[in-house]
């Protein structure tokens, strides 16, 4: 089982949903970053339970501990362990799914790969281990703070309820004054309205995350097999829920020419730039120092409030009613997964590129 993200600065992450705690190893953090562990609970926050109505009734602190890796509140070079406790969960109401095989969820396959699985919440397969994630992306954040590199994400769409793709519309100082976290604040009612109606039904939706980011130098990304955005994509695929992932124009820009998709050259003040971006930054694998823009779709979550057909593990039909706490839509609390797994990719590969020569 991998359970290591990156090539240079590298997360390893451990633990399951209903076990005593989640946690983590991040590995190649340059010495000397100023730690703020206030800025990295606040990124926790952001992703935890029981923050609105939007979300599970999951009432769980997520307060997290730094073992190792940092000295007067500057980080060390060495390793940063860390660790965030269970303390609300509710195994007895998964016992109906010991033997059974919930739709769409990996119950199936990993036992089949394993020959073995915990079925509380979905154990090492849970969302919940993406705790692990949101401490590794602040670690990474500080870093890239220094750098000027600055990566926010918001919730773009709500099922058929979408705002305008061109990011430089929106103040992203209102992404955090909605329990949606989106920048258009009309349109954010109309998205939270629509995720309470289908909690009510028992049912679930999905949506888009639109993620930037600003200030990333040239040079990031290989020409061949890492490409920048290559590995954004694998970053974001590897998140639960998430079924695609576009940047620049993606998919608009198949009903489009050439001559209307090209991003021109030309000397700004002594600098050569792009006058448009339509390659969301990247051009040839590599960052051209233009924002960094791309989309993540994300799936209703598939555990249903509501009677579903399956089958048990001896292959008999059955009818599964699930019990216990779960999301109506992922969006609002995968903002900061999604800017998280964005960090520490181009913290990675920063890092990365300043081997490639002297």
């Amino acid at each position: 089982m991998r359970n290591t993200f990156g090539h240079i600065f590298t997360l390893t992450t451990f633990g399951e949903s209903h076990g005593a705690a989640i946690g983590g190893v991040v590995d190649g953090m340059p010495a000397g970053i100023q730690i703020d562990v206030d800025f990295i609970q606040k990124e926790l926050n952001r992703r935890r339970p029981g923050q609105s109505r939007l979300t599970t009734g999951r009432q769980e602190g997520d307060v997290v501990e730094l073992l190792s890796g940092v000295f007067e509140g500057r980080s060390t070079g060495c390793p940063i362990g860390f660790v965030v406790r269970n303390t609300n969960q509710h195994s007895g109401d998964y016992e109906n799914v010991r033997n059974v095989f919930r739709p769409s969820h990996a119950d199936f396959t990993y036992t089949q790969k394993y020959g073995i699985r915990d079925h509380r919440g979905g154990g090492r397969s849970s969302a919940r281990e993406t705790i692990s994630r949101c401490v590794g992306g602040a670690l990474a954040k500080l870093a890239l703070m220094q750098l000027g590199i600055e990566v926010v994400a918001y919730t773009s769409q709500v099922g058929n309820i979408a705002i305008d793709r061109d990011y430089r519309k929106f103040d992203f100082a209102l992404i955090e004054q909605n329990p949606v976290r989106c920048p258009d604040e009309e349109m954010a009612k109309k998205m939270e309205q629509l995720i309470l109606d289908v909690k009510a039904e028992g049912d679930t939706i999905g949506g888009v995350i639109s993620c930037v980011v600003k200030g990333c130098p040239t040079g990031l990304g290989e020409p061949a097999f890492s490409k920048l955005h290559a590995e954004l994509g694998a970053a974001m695929m590897g998140i639960n829920a998430v079924k695609g992932f576009e940047y620049g124009e993606g998919f608009a820009g198949a009903g489009q020419r050439g001559s209307e998709q090209n991003d021109i050259f030309w000397c700004d003040h002594g600098a050569i730039s792009t006058r448009t971006n339509h390659s969301g930054g990247i051009q040839g694998g590599i960052s051209n120092g233009q924002d960094i823009y791309f989309r993540v779709l994300f799936k209703p979550v598939a555990t249903q409030l509501r009677p579903q057909p399956t089958v048990n593990q001896k292959g008999e039909e059955i009818t599964l009613e699930v019990k216990g706490r779960h999301d109506p839509c992922v969006l609002p609390r995968a903002v900061p997964v999604v800017e998280a797994m964005a960090a520490m990719t181009i913290l990675d590969h920063y890092l990365l590129n300043k081997t490639v020569r002297l």
